[in-house]
């Protein structure tokens, strides 16, 4: 009992009304409009193949960008490498390059400010500090003018391509096991006047030559 209300005899709690009833919706296609449909889901397939390749290699480039700009901490630099700008060229890839310059503005290393500068062609190539060279490049073609361009010293010569530590690269990006790795070929690097470090060359995705 409470205030003389006898709740067990009085209340009587309701259920909710629940409606368990879904109506059933049936659209029906003709055969125009379901081949219509069919078509559609095929070019949405053609496309998701084509955009994903381009989606995968952008994002390994984005990494290779970071890679690069970081490597140049690993490199004892003589002191002829320590005047002016820190230079980094890039050899016909615009994309990479526009890549490096976001990751390079702004940015010092030691008391150098770090450039990124275009090569549309072998001709064009300067002195740099850092060459970097994409798979597109005829390297085994090319090597003995590029090596010659940058003046035959203390150039890092990054590439990207299958065997390119045969023809002078430094550090190579390859894929192992669908993961980017990178070749460190250090008798490359002490022809030119550098020294790679240790450090570089015991990271998990580096490969020792």
């Amino acid at each position: 009992m409470f205030f003389g209300f006898d709740m067990a005899k009085n209340y009587t709690k309701k259920k909710p009304f629940i409606c368990n009833y879904v109506p059933s919706i049936k659209v029906k296609f003709n055969q125009t409009q379901r081949k219509g449909i069919f078509n559609m889901k095929k070019l949405l397939l053609v496309i998701a193949i084509l955009i994903l390749p381009l989606f995968a290699h952008s994002q390994v480039t984005k990494y290779k960008a970071v890679f690069t700009i970081n490597f140049i901490r690993y490199i004892g630099w003589p002191d002829e490498a320590k005047k002016g700008d820190f230079v980094i060229g890039v050899l016909k890839d615009s994309e990479f390059a526009e890549f490096l310059k976001s990751l390079a503005k702004g940015r010092k290393f030691g008391f150098q400010d770090v450039v990124v500068k275009e090569f549309s062609s072998v001709d064009e190539i300067t002195y740099c500090q850092v060459l970097y060279i994409p798979k597109t490049v005829n390297l085994s073609k090319n090597a003995g003018k590029i090596i010659d361009k940058l003046g035959g010293k203390n150039t890092l010569i990054i590439t990207e391509k299958e065997g390119a530590t045969k023809y002078g690269s430094m550090i190579n990006f390859v894929i192992r096991d669908n993961k980017l790795k990178f070749e460190v070929h250090d008798e490359n690097a002490a022809r030119l006047g550098l020294q790679i470090s240790s450090k570089l060359g015991n990271m998990a995705s580096a490969i020792k030559l």
